[in-house]
C-alpha cells in the first residue's frame, strides 16, 4: 500500500505540475513553468483510497465511475483545503472564481477531477493491481 500511495503521489505531482505549466501560458509565460506544494504529495497519494471503490464500481459505466470519483475528489479538495486554511497553509485558493464553494473547491473543474479519477483508475487497473 505505501509503494502505491507513493506512486499516486507522484502522478498527482505530475500532473498538477503539467496542468500548472500548460496553463502558465495563459498568463504569457512562455517558460511553461510549473508549481506543486509539498502538502499536496499525501493529498494525491490519498489516491490509494480510492482503490475499493474503483473495485465497486467496475461494472457499471465510465460516466458513473467518472462521476464518483469527481465527487469523491472534490469531498477531498473541500475537507483539505478547509484544513490546510484554517493553518493558513492552503496551497490553492479559488476566491477569484465565480465557481467556488468557500475558495476551495471550484465547480468548473468538474471535468479535470473527472478525467483526473478515470486516469488513477487506469494506474490502478493496467499498473498496480498486481503489485
Amino acid at each position: 500500500m505505501l509503494f502505491r500511495f507513493v506512486l499516486y503521489g507522484l502522478l498527482g505531482w505530475g500532473l498538477e505540475i503539467l496542468w500548472t505549466g500548460i496553463n502558465s501560458v495563459r498568463n504569457g509565460d512562455r517558460t511553461l513553468r510549473g508549481t506543486s506544494s509539498l502538502w499536496m504529495f499525501p493529498i494525491y497519494g490519498m489516491g490509494v483510497l480510492l482503490e475499493p471503490i474503483i473495485n465497486l464500481l467496475t461494472m457499471l459505466p465510465w460516466a458513473i465511475r467518472g462521476g464518483t470519483y469527481m465527487l469523491c475528489i472534490f469531498i477531498a479538495e473541500y475537507v483539505f483545503g478547509r484544513i490546510l486554511k484554517k493553518y493558513s497553509a492552503c496551497p490553492w485558493d479559488y476566491s477569484s472564481s465565480a465557481y467556488s464553494i468557500q475558495d476551495v473547491i471550484r465547480l468548473d473543474y468538474a471535468p479535470l477531477w473527472f478525467t483526473v479519477g478515470l486516469v488513477y483508475e487506469w494506474v490502478y487497473k493496467t499498473i498496480l493491481i498486481n503489485i
